[in-house]
């Protein structure tokens, strides 16, 4: 088989990405001013390119599966197949104005719109019946206002820098996240698939693990059947005898926001001995 060609994002979610391939085992080097990675798989092939571009290149071919925000795959209208969603850099695209313009005011006037998301922006300010002029930016969008922009169209993750610059929402078009995303070309091609649909089931293995821990516990004979019926778990407990038949260890896989409370209350139900650790991969 061809190797299969990764796109990798340039800028702040690059580290997320490559500490996914990191936690399914694979091993991504990129020197200093470099755009092609090493990779410790003879059957991946990676390159690093800004997430504008990612959704047109997995479009035209060239590449075969590509990590970009959603936001960047609507904003060049690029024709990709959504592989799965990694949660990762979560924002929301939104339309702001000045705290004292009044929404009313902006349909009475052609108004100037700030963004770097030419075509979400005009597909949304159409919609509303807006008669606008939409201005490029490139970054720091939020200071257009009130002198050179009457509203903007930008991703905000907290909208915190929204508020320090005297902007107030008035409507979000859509949520975005890190995703993976592949080529139809590639789709096609049964080898490339299959290895396209194995780091997926890689990556959901890793981004599961992430939100679980494993608890390793004793306990009596006496007390096994109430503890058992007191425990949460992905299937059913691993349960081993001990050593001399004294009673039984158990181990669970649990949410890590279950162990506050859980721990306190296995201890009431006869627990010793706990350990918690942590997973790599959960597959279920």
């Amino acid at each position: 088989m061809d190797k299969l060609k990764v796109l990798l994002p340039k800028g702040r979610i690059y580290e997320n990405v490559i500490g996914l391939f990191s936690g399914a085992g694979i091993k991504i080097s990129l020197p200093e001013r470099a755009y092609r990675p090493t990779v410790n798989q003879d059957d991946l092939e990676a390159k690093v390119m800004k997430p504008q571009n990612i959704g047109k290149l997995l479009e035209l071919g060239s590449h075969d599966v590509g990590f970009t925000g959603k936001d960047w795959i609507d904003e060049t209208d690029a024709d990709v197949e959504e592989i799965m969603d990694l949660g990762f850099d979560p924002v929301h695209i939104v339309a702001a104005v000045p705290n004292n313009t009044k929404d009313e005011e902006l349909l009475k006037r052609r108004i100037i719109v700030a963004t770097e998301y030419e075509h979400i922006a005009r597909k949304w300010l159409d919609s509303r019946k807006y008669n606008h002029l939409v201005v490029r930016t490139y970054g720091a969008t939020e200071v257009f206002p009130p002198d050179d922009a009457d509203m903007i169209i930008d991703n905000t993750a907290t909208g915190r820098t929204l508020i320090e610059n005297g902007l107030r929402i008035i409507d979000t078009i859509m949520s975005s996240s890190t995703r993976m995303f592949a080529s139809k070309a590639a789709l096609k091609v049964p080898e490339k698939k299959r290895k396209i649909m194995e780091l997926k089931m890689l990556f959901e293995a890793v981004i599961d693990a992430r939100d679980r821990v494993m608890l390793e516990m004793n306990c009596t004979k006496e007390k096994f059947d109430g503890l058992v019926k007191g425990l949460p778990a992905m299937r059913s407990p691993t349960v081993s005898p001990l050593y001399g038949d004294n009673g039984y260890a158990i181990k669970i896989a649990v949410r890590k926001s279950e162990v506050p409370n859980l721990l306190p209350r296995l201890k009431e139900l006869g627990a010793t001995d706990i350990l918690e650790y942590e997973l790599r991969k959960v597959l279920a």
